[in-house]
Order: C-alpha cells, then structure tokens, then sequence
C-alpha cells in the first residue's frame, strides 16, 4: 500500500480566457475541484494499487465533501477533523501556467498520526509542503522517522520554488540529509533551487543525498532519475497535444511513478508510469483526469 501525508483542500481554478486585468473584470472560467497535493496524489495512485492518504481537514461541510469525495476515488482516508478546511485559488494563464493562492486552514493542524495509519504501508509519500508550518511540519518529521523505523520506504516531492524558498533551501537539504528519503521528486527548477540536479546532472549538492533516487522532471523533456552509485537513466516523455492546465500534473507523475514502482520495482517502468498519469490531467481543470485525444 501506497500512504500519502498532506494536505485536503478546496481548490477555485480560475482559467482566464485573457490576460488579467487590474482593477476591473476579467473573462473567466472557474472551477471547484478536490485539491491538496497530498490528497491529488492518493486520488491518482488510488487508480494503480492500494491507496492511504492521512491529513487534517476541516471539521465543516466541505471538509465533509472532500473526505466523501476522496473515498469515493478508493482511497483509505484517515484524517483529523478541526477548524476550518483550507481553499487554494489557483489562476491558469492561456499558456497553462499557473499561481497559486493559498490558504490551508486546517490542513496546517495535523498534530497526532497514530501508529495503526503506518500499518500495511510500503511506501510513504510526502510533498514537502507537508514541512511548512506548524503542528504539521513536526508531525510530518516524525512520521517519517517512525516509517523509516518500520522498513517502509520514503518518497519526498520538492513541490515549489516558493515553499522551498519560504523554508530555506540550507534548511531543507539539512532536513532531507537527516531524513534520508529513498526519492526526492521534483521539476528541474526546484531540483535546481535545490543545487542536487542542474541540466541534468547532479548538482552541487547532491553529495548530502548520497543514498536517495533523485528523479527529476522536465515538461515534455524526458525525466532523468539519478541513482546511487550507477549512471543516470533518462526516459522519453511521450507527447500530448494540448497543455490547457498544468495543475496536478506532478502530483500526478508521482502517484503513477510511485505505484507503478510498487509494482515493478524497476525505475524505467515506474516513470513511465508517471508519464501516463500525468497525462491524464493536463486538459482538464485542476488535479482531474480528463480524456487525452
């Protein structure tokens, strides 16, 4: 079983159908979809093989929503429930880039996983938002430390420039070196935010991550995993005719390269696997899987 920890939100896709204009209307699209890295990943994987996700939500209709939603996808929920549940406005361009407004109320208060949400897990997966903020930051940590204590093996997913540089990149490889996750999964810019892969290569600072699979993504460029001690893999991706919207796109990717892995064990076939989930989203509104033409 594939276990997630993060974050259960309301995600408000706004698509602007021109650039935004300030200080009066501007013609949209909007959606409300189920959001949350953590909780896009475990919607995913759900698909490819047993799925947990473990996070606080909030104690409110909605967070009602997003749980009923969230297991209706197949996924094993355990979750607190408190306070309110946290919303992301996230604005897509006509390119398909995207920026993001958060607010992750509840989702920050996630202060106690017990040990039987461990249990039956392989692997355990964590967006590195999970480390921001506090009580979930420090609950994330020690989490990881129990599940490395079990023999379940860790992924960690950079997620965004913006996060990495909120909590300090000097900070964050000290937490990464003292963790020492099996993946660090992320897009050439964090990786290269990071210094542990730049172009392709491993970076200046890849040397505190001696032990961990680095798996690097780069759009529609292939994605180059980096393992200890043996050369670098790189695989193709395959094209996909129209990019709308970029959102869950590497939550995807995960799910399909984490579960696919699970199966396999072969770190070719588990990017392809990441590939053809990511797929799956890139025209449709949010973290959803639409139909690729």
């Amino acid at each position: 079983m594939l276990g997630i920890v993060g974050d259960l939100v309301e995600d408000v896709i706004v698509w602007l159908a021109e650039p935004l204009r300030q200080g009066t209307d501007t013609e949209v699209e909007i959606f409300h979809t189920r959001g949350g890295s953590a909780a896009n990943v475990a919607s995913f994987a759900a698909r490819l093989g047993p799925t947990r996700f473990i996070g606080c939500v909030g104690n409110d209709h909605l967070g009602d929503s997003l749980v009923h939603d969230l297991e209706a996808d197949g996924v094993d929920v355990r979750v607190q429930r408190k306070h309110v549940t946290g919303t992301i406005v996230i604005l897509i361009d006509q390119t398909g880039e995207r920026s993001m407004l958060p607010n992750r109320g509840a989702a920050k208060l996630l202060d106690e996983v017990p040990d039987e949400w461990l249990d039956g897990l392989e692997l355990l997966h964590v967006p590195a938002y999970s480390f921001s903020g506090d009580p979930v930051g420090s609950t994330t940590i020690d989490v990881i430390r129990r599940a490395k204590e079990k023999g379940i093996l860790v992924s960690i997913d950079a997620s965004s420039i913006g996060m990495l540089a909120q909590y300090g990149v000097e900070r964050f490889l000290e937490l990464m070196a003292a963790l020492r996750p099996d993946f660090l999964i992320g897009n050439e810019s964090e990786m290269a935010f990071l210094g542990v892969t730049v172009d392709g290569q491993p970076g200046p600072h890849a040397s505190q991550l001696p032990n961990t699979v680095m798996v690097t993504k780069a759009g529609a460029d292939p994605t180059v995993v980096h393992r200890p001690g043996e050369e670098r893999l790189v695989v193709p991706v395959p094209p996909v005719p129209e990019v709308r919207d970029l959102t869950g796109a590497g939550d995807a990717f995960a799910a399909g390269f984490l579960s696919t892995f699970l199966t396999t064990h072969d770190l070719r076939h588990a990017c392809v696997g990441g590939h053809a989930s990511a797929a799956l989203v890139l025209c449709s509104p949010g973290a959803s899987a639409g139909q690729v033409d």
